[in-house]
């Protein structure tokens, strides 16, 4: 109900009217390492349905920094898991929250961010600042709807990850979500020319 009255509230934000289930949340979070002590960025976390699965994954190693435009979802995430640096703030700002943790790079970027409803600027600013921060043996996940794979907001996503990764590749469908869904796993970041381009 929390999360129904925020996507109602400020639909353009949240971007769905229910949380994602814990079997898209096993198969978004599977490249968090099971080993060591990885930096794990979470982008918009909501109301932490990702956040509790990167935590069993860490158990207790490395660190978990959620970023969450929503002050009310990053209220209730900070409440609901002490041990998560929750952030309030935007993900294109990616950068600037890690520098003033005195961090340069993450490990694991995982995504619940709402793409479709991004402006194509604002897919750009993310997705930038994701490979601005990401180590170049980093992995950055992030979702999509199946029904709404085709759409031109989807495609342009694709487009734009295809441009930025080396490779993208594209889970099975997660039936166990509503509405089902799939998942990118996109490795070697692209570095950026002076001008800001790709390349």
């Amino acid at each position: 109900m929390s999360f129904f009255l925020e996507f109602v509230r400020d639909p353009m934000t949240v971007g769905a009217v229910a949380p994602s289930s814990p079997a898209l949340a096993r198969v978004a979070t599977a490249a968090v390492p099971s080993t060591g002590s990885p930096i794990v960025v979470e982008l918009g976390p909501g109301t932490g349905s990702f956040t509790k699965a990167i935590q069993r994954r860490l158990a207790g190693r490395g660190r978990h920094i959620a970023v969450e435009v929503n002050a009310g979802f990053a209220r209730k995430l900070a409440a609901l898991h002490p041990e998560v640096d929750v952030v309030h703030a935007d993900a294109a700002d990616l950068a600037r929250v890690l520098a003033q943790r005195g961090l340069r790079q993450a490990d694991v970027v995982v995504s619940g961010l709402p793409w479709a409803a991004f402006t194509e600027n604002q897919q750009r600013d993310v997705l930038s600042s994701v490979v601005a921060t990401l180590s170049p043996h980093g992995v950055f996940t992030t979702f999509a709807y199946v029904h709404a794979r085709w759409a031109p907001p989807a495609r342009r996503l694709l487009r734009s990850m295809r441009s930025r990764f080396d490779e993208v590749v594209i889970s099975r469908t997660v039936w166990a979500n509503l509405p089902p869904a799939l998942v990118y796993y996109c490795r070697r970041p692209a570095e950026a020319d002076g001008d800001g381009a790709m390349r």
